[in-house]
């Protein structure tokens, strides 16, 4: 794995989580790349899986599965609040999940998505970001104010 150690952070105000997915996790998987999304909580996960087969509609399939089950560690997209698979180039982040710059850093992308409208969800993306830009990581803003997304800040990685 040659991973970039880039955190890419969604201020979510207009989309979705789920429209702010599929259109990350449709992107990984033309890439190739193997992601988990990381929550905090078993229930929003289920709720999460059971959305994302409807959201991708008739034209779309979106192949992904529940954390637990036999073939975690071949799933092309894998929802959980555990451990990160082996095989993952990947990783989004929702509901306030954690990842420390070590385990982000050999990864492609990091992806933090985080509601807007919730003021917990925003100081924990700050000092996400905090956290990771101090192990080194790049890491970009992105928010989609003017109607749609845009980069509105970036930090070039160093050396941790």
């Amino acid at each position: 794995m040659s991973g970039t150690g880039r955190a890419v952070f969604y201020h979510l105000t207009r989309s979705s989580l789920e429209e702010t997915l599929l259109m990350i996790l449709s992107r990984a998987g033309e890439a190739g790349w193997s992601v988990m999304v990381r929550g905090r909580d078993r229930a929003v996960m289920e709720t999460l899986d059971a959305r994302l087969w409807v959201a991708a509609g008739d034209d779309g399939f979106l192949p992904h599965g529940l954390e637990g089950g036999p073939q975690d560690a071949d799933q092309p997209i894998l929802l959980g609040t555990g451990a990160l698979p082996a095989a993952a180039r990947g990783l989004v982040l929702i509901d306030g999940a954690e990842a420390s710059p070590q385990e982000a850093r050999p990864l492609e992308r990091v992806w933090v998505l985080f509601n807007g409208g919730d003021e917990g969800e925003v100081v924990a993306a700050r000092g996400l970001w905090t956290r990771l830009t101090a192990g080194g990581l790049a890491a970009q803003y992105w928010t989609e104010e003017s109607g749609r997304w845009a980069m509105k800040v970036e930090k070039a990685g160093s050396p941790a």
